[in-house]
């Protein structure tokens, strides 16, 4: 490692491998460069002198090289936390994709494991935290301005993906190769800005369609309902055969209303009072006037909309630029590795709603009951060996 630049050790040269080599290589994330490359088909040599970096089929030997300060896993799901920490191990930090793990149990541990080397940087690939949209949400929530939650609501169905996407890899929709549908694949992100903004819930109740209508085993629709705690609660629904797909997230407080609409659209209420001091102030003949539209709304509450940019790409170079700065000068990590078992325990909790039909308590969450269960369906499939 220099003064300034920290060497990167990319695990896995496809899609996402490929994009962080290219941004870092192009100059945009100017606090690092890359250290070597590593990948099991020997084929990606090629990019790898391309960009004149040393290449490894094994990323043991990578990590133990001495040719890089950091390691990022552009793998399968389940391989993040034993890639970590064999990184962590080694004095390397690390910083895993999402999910952090497929099941708790597997999160915890490399989380625990890190807690053994607070000298080491551990961060999760939450690219979405960046986000300029999110980042205003956050603080506007977190200052207490709108009051306390009462309900949200976020639909995100515009994952859409056609059969053969499942089909191209035998892996992919499996529970044994990719350990679950949209949860654990298209909408992590969703679940971990929901809970980083309105708070980690503490109860789920999930009805869950499984292979409904694509072939393939594990979930491709989802429907779940939480409980905040202090009487807030909260719709979460996602799938992956809705062509036309929605993005609409809704947040309602004691004191206004956030809508946003496709992850870009803003438009924030702000009451002129909590809802109960105006419930209590008003009279029938206000309450008349304003089911007949004779009430002008801004005696209420005012409203403002405001649309972001795109800063698609620019959210990956600010995660990898984030956690070089954290390497180098402990500048506080966006998105700090433990954060990432809270995304992974609400899939996991919605998952056994569905197999369990029971609501699921997830501040006293059954890990090993999880497991049980998921471990049945990768038997069923036969194709991958169980989990432990």
């Amino acid at each position: 490692m220099t003064d300034t630049k920290v060497r990167l050790g990319i695990i896995g040269l496809g899609a996402e491998g490929g994009m962080y080599a290219s941004l870092i290589s192009e100059g945009k994330v100017p606090n690092m460069q890359i250290g070597a490359i590593s990948d099991i088909l020997p084929e990606k040599k090629n990019r790898a002198d391309e960009l004149g970096v040393p290449f490894y089929e094994d990323y043991i030997a990578m990590i133990e090289s001495g040719s890089v300060d950091a390691v990022v896993t552009c793998v399968p799901h389940y391989l993040h936390p034993e890639m970590g920490i064999a990184a962590l191990d080694r004095g390397v930090h690390a910083l895993l994709e999402k999910p952090v793990g497929v099941y708790t149990k597997q999160a915890r541990e490399v989380i625990d494991f890190a807690a053994t080397k607070p000298e080491l940087t551990f961060g999760v690939f939450f690219n979405q935290r960046t986000n300029p949209l999110y980042v205003d949400l956050k603080n506007l929530i977190a200052s207490g301005e709108l009051g306390a939650l009462r309900h949200s609501s976020w639909i995100i169905t515009n994952w859409w993906r056609p059969q053969g996407y499942y089909d191209q890899s035998n892996w992919r929709a499996t529970w044994g190769g990719e350990g679950g549908g949209v949860l654990v694949n298209q909408a992590p992100h969703q679940l971990d800005l929901w809970q980083w903004m309105c708070g980690v819930p503490q109860k789920c109740f999930a009805k869950l369609a499984f292979g409904f209508r694509r072939n393939i085993a594990v979930e491709d629709e989802v429907n779940a309902l939480v409980d905040f705690g202090d009487g807030a609660t909260g719709h979460f629904m996602t799938a992956t055969h809705d062509l036309i797909g929605t993005d609409r997230l809704e947040m309602l407080f004691d004191k206004g209303k956030i809508v946003v609409e496709g992850s870009k659209t803003v438009t924030i209420s702000r009451l002129k009072d909590s809802e109960q001091e105006l419930s209590k102030d008003m009279s029938m003949d206000d309450v008349r006037k304003l089911f007949m539209g004779q009430l002008n709304a801004s005696e209420l509450y005012e409203t403002e909309t405001t649309e972001y940019d795109s800063v698609w790409g620019q959210q990956h170079s600010t995660v990898l630029q984030n956690f070089a700065a954290n390497v180098l000068d402990g500048t506080p990590l966006i998105a700090p590795g433990p954060d990432g078992i809270n995304g992974v325990r609400l899939a996991n909790a919605m998952h056994l709603s569905a197999w369990s039909g029971e609501e699921v308590d997830m501040v006293d969450f059954d890990e090993d009951r999880y497991l049980v269960e998921l471990n049945k369906r990768i038997s069923d499939e036969g194709a991958f060996p169980t989990r432990s």
